[in-house]
């Protein structure tokens, strides 16, 4: 019978002890360790590259409208096209009052193309494109205007 209540006390003692560790007592163990405690770290995403937008290209003949003695480009960044030479030149006193250097040019067909940047190499007309569509979302239709001789 000793033995019963000796066994039946150890018992008693255990659990008690189990119980006192739930209740912010200490454990056996460190928590960080355990297989079954989650982490508690944000999960970082992974932020997908956007694909780069497809930029257009055209190929006319242009003159320079609003500047004598112009230098001449084979690309110009393009940003806006007009029929109306006043609503371009308008346009334009938008883009200077915004930090660009817009110039007018004009094509074979009597539009007016409002160019903010103008290389000879493609690839620098192509990275202007990329950064004002990055830097200037309201602008991603700019597009690539390459003069013809």
């Amino acid at each position: 019978m000793q033995i019963i209540k000796f066994i039946t006390l150890a018992l008693v003692s255990s659990v008690m002890v189990s119980c006192a560790s739930l209740n912010g007592g200490s454990s056996s163990f460190d928590d960080s360790e355990s297989p079954y405690v989650a982490e508690e770290t944000t999960p970082k995403v992974k932020e997908e590259p956007q694909p780069k937008q497809k930029i257009v290209v055209k190929e006319e003949k242009v003159t320079v409208v609003d500047q004598a003695n112009a230098e001449v480009f084979k690309y110009y960044v393009i940003i806006g096209s007009f029929r109306v030479l006043e609503n371009a030149k308008n346009y334009k006193q938008q883009l200077l009052s915004e930090g660009f250097m817009p110039v007018l040019l004009e094509n074979e067909n009597g539009l007016f193309r409002v160019s903010i940047a103008a290389y000879n190499d493609e690839m620098p007309a192509r990275n202007k494109i990329d950064n004002i569509r990055i830097k200037h979302q309201k602008y991603n239709d700019v597009w690539l205007l390459i003069r013809k001789a």
